[in-house]
């Protein structure tokens, strides 16, 4: 089975959208130029190069480094102007791939699929946005599911989509439980604790700075468990940061400067969460408060866990996945596990 139809996602990874290989066949608009504005250096005026990010949905937590980066100046403080746009019909991949974008926000599964096409999409991850996986199994607390044995003979909410489902079966199996035991039902709601309120679903893949936050806020009682813990191999990399690989060729000094630029903004998010969520919500009035904000704390802590520094991507971490997604015949054609990321444009990442 091919993966055109694959990678899409929310927070909450429950949005996927047909057309990511299509859409490389879409006309691309034109690349963003350059306009003279005023810089952030001292009494300069500097000519800011615009360029466009595109999300992986809409703006929340995991983004926040960007927006701090922009209100705080550090985009112009190295010469850039930063548009970030939303994907429409077109993913994320698609966008950046075709260059309407030259960065983009991503995940290496939604990236794997991107560059085993027969017609590769010209992407490169350049950062990672949260160091570890941080997605797992919520499922109400009165059920007394604690791990992905207690999964049998209860309702899994799903996306319908093989890598998912290929990434339940292995952690059901290896906890001595049985897939076929497993019910699958249609994913069909925005708000995973509202589901699991409604009896839609027993079980539901989540992000623990999300869904497990709003749960907490809620004051819901609900039992998680993450995929990390169960297997060292679903510890790949959600999200990322790629850019379009001619841009980054042709624009290298550019590239480098949005991630010193993005990097300042996220270490700011590290050391002051609540003033982070206080910028995003300023951004994104839309949001929700409270759950930003608890949100925020969160990831305070995963943003750089466990690396010298933010943004570092580990070599073997990400072979490993990519040699699952080979192994278990999830990709359209065997991916080159060395590939589709890169620390060059990262610095000081020793």
């Amino acid at each position: 089975m091919t993966k055109r139809n694959l990678y899409k996602t929310t927070v909450s990874r429950k949005s996927f959208i047909a057309g990511a290989g299509a859409s490389l066949a879409v006309a691309a608009m034109g690349l963003a130029g350059c306009g003279s504005k005023p810089g952030a250096d001292a009494g300069k005026t500097k000519e800011l190069s615009k360029l466009t990010l595109c999300l992986d949905y809409t703006p929340n937590t995991n983004h926040t480094g960007l927006y701090v980066a922009q209100s705080k100046g550090f985009f112009a403080d190295e010469g850039l102007e930063i548009e970030i746009v939303q994907p429409a019909e077109n993913s994320c991949e698609a966008m950046v791939g075709s260059g309407q974008a030259q960065l983009g926000v991503s995940y290496q599964d939604y990236l794997a699929s991107a560059l085993s096409q027969e017609n590769p999409f010209p992407l490169t991850a350049i950062a990672a946005i949260l160091q570890h996986n941080t997605s797992g199994i919520m499922s109400r607390a009165e059920d007394g599911i604690t791990s992905a044995k207690g999964m049998e003979n209860h309702t899994y909410a799903t996306w319908n989509i093989p890598v998912e489902q290929a990434t339940i079966k292995q952690v059901v199996t290896s906890d001595g439980g049985d897939f076929s035991k497993v019910s699958m039902v249609p994913y069909e709601t925005d708000d995973e604790v509202s589901g699991l309120k409604a009896n839609m679903f027993d079980t539901v893949w989540v992000y623990e700075g999300w869904a497990y936050q709003n749960a907490r806020i809620q004051d819901y009682a609900v039992n998680y468990f993450s995929f990390v813990d169960m297997d060292q191999v679903f510890d790949f990399y959600t999200p990322i940061f790629v850019s379009n690989n001619d841009f980054m060729k042709d624009h290298a000094d550019q590239v480098k400067a949005f991630l010193r630029a993005v990097k300042k903004g996220y270490e700011f998010a590290i050391s002051n969460a609540d003033d982070a969520a206080s910028i995003l919500l300023k951004a994104v009035p839309e949001l929700d408060e409270k759950l930003v904000r608890a949100s925020a704390q969160f990831l305070a802590g995963e943003y750089q866990k466990d690396a010298a520094s933010w943004g570092v991507i580990n070599a073997d971490r990400w072979a490993r996945y990519f040699g699952w997604l080979n192994d278990n015949n999830l990709v359209e054609n065997k991916l080159d596990v060395t590939s589709g990321w890169t620390m060059d444009y990262l610095e000081d990442t020793k």
